[in-house]
């Protein structure tokens, strides 16, 4: 069975002020996810699966995926509050969702191949996901050797405000640990981040940073998902905005030694939809594109 890929799309987009998954950026109103899906279609994936808020099941129905039906199977999973280990319910004072983890979490079931796992709102470009694809064609659904597409920090900065980014540390194209940074921006011509104690710290440009583009094995991934969710919602899952990860929960997988993960390098620069004020460059980054041949001027001509 071909890979799948897994688009997340439950998040609100507090910074950006809205549901920036389905504010049009292509020529013709296409969202930067419908630009994932001609990527993924165009390099092999067999089915893209939504990962949604249940109340957003009948727009996406009727607005997006309606789109593809011709082209790729089209599914879908659900992020919701209540989606808790035995034991646990929602502290009254929760509105947020439980984070990316969780959200791979809950699309068990739904999908049984390698997969990969994106954000519905970062532009990867199409050579991240044919090298993902490669990768995931080749992989077994118990392996435990997973795959994270890294991409260089000045490829992945906004021009209008400070981003979080997981700084990663690589051996031999092996992933040791992602440590997050928060408050990443351009400073007098360098890379900073801020430090506990406010102090900006230099990033050295080349330096690879996760943005959320996975290959994951379902026999492997699922087990220590669910395992380390109930671990956090011991921890922490009174917080009413403490989430749950994908790279911490990926640097503890690394630390127990239960799973090895590959680097693979992309020199795509990303770009995407933190701010409101990031939707001018990314429709020039889509026309550039467009121009230059990558895509067609509509991506639904029939």
């Amino acid at each position: 069975m071909k890979p799948s890929l897994l688009i997340l799309a439950a998040g609100m987009g507090s910074r950006y002020g809205g549901l920036k998954q389905l504010d049009p950026v292509g020529p013709h109103g296409e969202y930067l996810l419908d630009y994932a899906v001609y990527d993924a279609v165009k390099a092999g994936f067999g089915k893209v699966v939504f990962l949604i808020k249940k109340n957003m099941e009948e727009e996406f129905k009727e607005i997006v995926s309606s789109r593809y039906a011709e082209n790729i199977e089209i599914d879908y999973a659900f992020q919701g509050l209540e989606h808790l280990p035995p034991g646990f319910t929602v502290p009254e004072s929760r509105t947020k969702p439980w984070g990316t983890a969780h959200a791979v979490m809950v699309s068990e079931g739904v999908i049984n191949e390698p997969f990969a796992a994106i954000n519905a709102d970062d532009y990867y470009g199409p050579s991240s996901y044919q090298t993902l694809y490669n990768a995931l064609n080749k992989m077994d659904n118990d392996s435990k050797e997973l795959i994270m597409v890294g991409f260089r920090i000045e490829n992945t900065l906004s021009e209008y405000g400070h981003v979080a980014r997981g700084l990663c540390t690589i051996s031999d194209d092996y992933l040791v640990s992602i440590t997050e940074r928060e408050e990443v921006m351009l400073l007098d011509g360098m890379i900073v981040y801020k430090d506990e104690n406010g102090e900006h710290i230099e990033i050295t440009p080349g330096t690879i940073v996760s943005m959320n583009f996975w290959g994951f094995a379902p026999d492997t991934v699922y087990p220590i998902l669910k395992e380390q969710f109930a671990v956090f919602m011991k921890n922490h899952g009174y917080n009413p905005k403490a989430e749950f990860y994908i790279p911490v929960m990926i640097d503890h997988a690394i630390s127990l030694g239960k799973v090895k993960v590959k680097v693979l390098k992309s020199d795509e620069n990303w770009f995407g939809m933190t701010y409101k004020e990031d939707k001018v460059l990314v429709k020039e980054n889509i026309r550039k594109k467009i121009n230059e041949g990558i895509y067609p001027e509509s991506l639904f001509v029939k």
